[in-house]
Parts: C-alpha cells; structure tokens; sequence
C-alpha cells in the first residue's frame, strides 16, 4: 500500500503530465458531465489511461454517513452495490486502506492524495467481504481528506481476470486524478441540484447481509431495500432508538420494554448478534423477544416491521 500527493501544475523536467490519451480522456468527461451515463461512460473513456473494470465514487468516514454517490462496472457483471453493501456490513468501521485511521485528528485543510492498494494488502474481514467475493485485486485512488475527517474518493478497480496496472498505468491516473476528481465533485452537483443525493443506509440481514425485499434472508435482488438517509427515522442513527420505541409503542401498545429494544435495533439493522451483545443477552434470547413482538404486531419479517414503522 501506497500513497502520495498528486503533481502540481508544473511539468517536472522530463515529465509530460497530460498525454494525448489523457486529454482525450479528460474531453470525453466533460462532455458525458450532468448526464445519466456519465459512470458508466467514464470507466470507457478512462480505458487508455487506466483499463480498470469498475469505480465508485462515496463518502465515509467517523463523523459522516457513508455515502455512494455512482457506480459502475465494464465488461464485467455489475457488483458495485453488492461490494458497497459488504463494506458497510463492518469494514467501513475499521478501513485503514486509506493511510490513516478514522480516529486521527483531521486535517485543518482538505487535503488531496493518491492511493494505491493490492487485495492482499487488506485486513482480513474487508479481504474477504470486499475483494474476494467479488474478484477485486487492485484499487487506485483519488482521495480528498476533508475537514471533518471523512475522506471522499474516487476509486477505480481491477479485477483478478485483468493484468495488474502498470506503473505507467499508474503514472498517468496521476496525471488525470485532480481533474476527475474535480469532475466527478461537479457531476454530483449538476446531477443532484444544491447538493449529493442523500446517503444510501442498508437493511442488514443475518451475518450482516443486505436485505431482499420481501424476504427475512439475504438476496441478490437486494437493491429496493435502501432507503435514503433523509427518510423520517434512519436506521443508522443511535440516537434514533428513542422516536423508534414510540413508533412502536403507537402501534402496538403492548410490546414489553425488552420486544421494544429488540424491534428499535432491528429496525437501526443490527443482527441478532449484534443486539444480544448490546443488550447482554443471549442470541436465542433475541430471537424469542422477537417472534413475540412480530406475533403482536402481525407481521413474519424484518421487511415487514420496516414497512410498517419507517413506511409511514
């Protein structure tokens, strides 16, 4: 793993920091900007600079909710989301792929770098959920550290078919990497209005796994379980907890104190495992207060206690 900060303006002796294929790299951008083809049309006008086969472009950090801004993948079966929701089903919370932890004072200014990092360079549980399972062996990256000591960056990765990126692969993202990032912040912009689209929170499942719509087990159709972050009640937020128990108490006021912390974490998108660790129960223990509490409400699975309690 690797990082270093992008070149400046001027040319180093001997260096030409935009190449013909760059420039016209850097043309097509521009001209696909504020268009609904814009992601998937950049990993192709990217190809003679850095033939990667997918990117993302997102938000995360500590102080932030992680944000997926665009996605996109060339000539391989589209799996950004499911990587998305992998990360978010732990290694979000401890990624030190970025050369830093999250926990580090940020720094005073925004501050821009590039980072290069291999599938074995990853800690284990990100290794596995990330790049493994979804046959990702390399990423490069333009990363704005910004002032509240989230990182907003933009990603391009290889998958394990493609040959490793060349150091003059490398070279020339470099030479490109401030403009896309400066491209890719503007999109946003132009495509969202005043600001980004509101960050995508997941439903978690067993194990962490996103939520299919319509079942209580994780799906490859998974993608209609989102809900945005500016919906009423956020799953994420813990200081969520009380406004879900009142929801909950309104609609059905017989659930016991224990079936109401049970359904509140379920709806924030703990696992059974998680909730038993936070409430010092046992696993069994969850799952019994659980059934009770679905058995008063009506209803057979998480989807449906979602439904009810952050539909309306």
């Amino acid at each position: 793993m690797r990082q270093w900060l992008p070149p400046s303006s001027q040319t180093a002796p001997g260096r030409q920091v935009l190449h013909s294929a760059a420039s016209q790299t850097l043309a097509g951008m521009v001209h696909r900007l504020g268009d609904n083809g814009f992601a998937p049309g950049l990993l192709q006008d990217l190809e003679p600079v850095l033939p990667a086969a997918s990117w993302s472009v997102y938000r995360t950090g500590h102080r932030c909710k992680p944000t997926l801004f665009m996605s996109a993948s060339r000539g391989v079966p589209d799996t950004t989301q499911d990587c998305w929701w992998a990360y978010l089903s732990g290694p979000y919370r401890s990624d030190r792929t970025w050369g830093r932890s999250f926990d580090e004072a940020p720094f005073a200014q925004p501050e821009t770098r590039l980072c290069h990092v291999t599938a074995t360079e990853v800690e284990g549980e990100h290794r596995a959920r990330v790049y493994e399972a979804h046959g990702v062996a390399e990423r490069v990256s333009v990363v704005e550290y910004e002032s509240d000591g989230s990182v907003f960056a933009v990603n391009f990765y290889r998958h394990q078919h493609q040959r490793a990126f060349s150091d003059r692969q490398i070279a020339a993202f470099e030479s490109v990497a401030p403009v896309l990032l400066a491209l890719t912040r503007k999109h946003i912009l132009l495509s969202h209005g005043c600001a980004p689209s509101p960050p995508l929170l997941w439903l978690e499942g067993p194990g962490g796994s996103p939520l299919a719509p319509g079942h209580d087990q994780p799906g490859p159709h998974a993608a209609p379980a989102l809900l945005a972050a500016d919906a009423p009640l956020g799953p994420l937020a813990s200081d969520a907890l009380p406004a879900l128990r009142m929801r909950l108490m309104r609609l059905q006021a017989e659930l016991t104190d224990r079936e109401l912390d049970v359904c509140a974490r379920l709806l924030q998108g703990m696992t059974h495992e998680g909730i038993a660790s936070d409430l010092g129960l046992s696993v069994p223990t969850v799952k019994t207060y659980r059934n009770r509490a679905f058995a008063r409400l009506g209803i057979h699975f998480r989807n449906e206690l979602f439904a009810r309690v952050l539909g309306g």
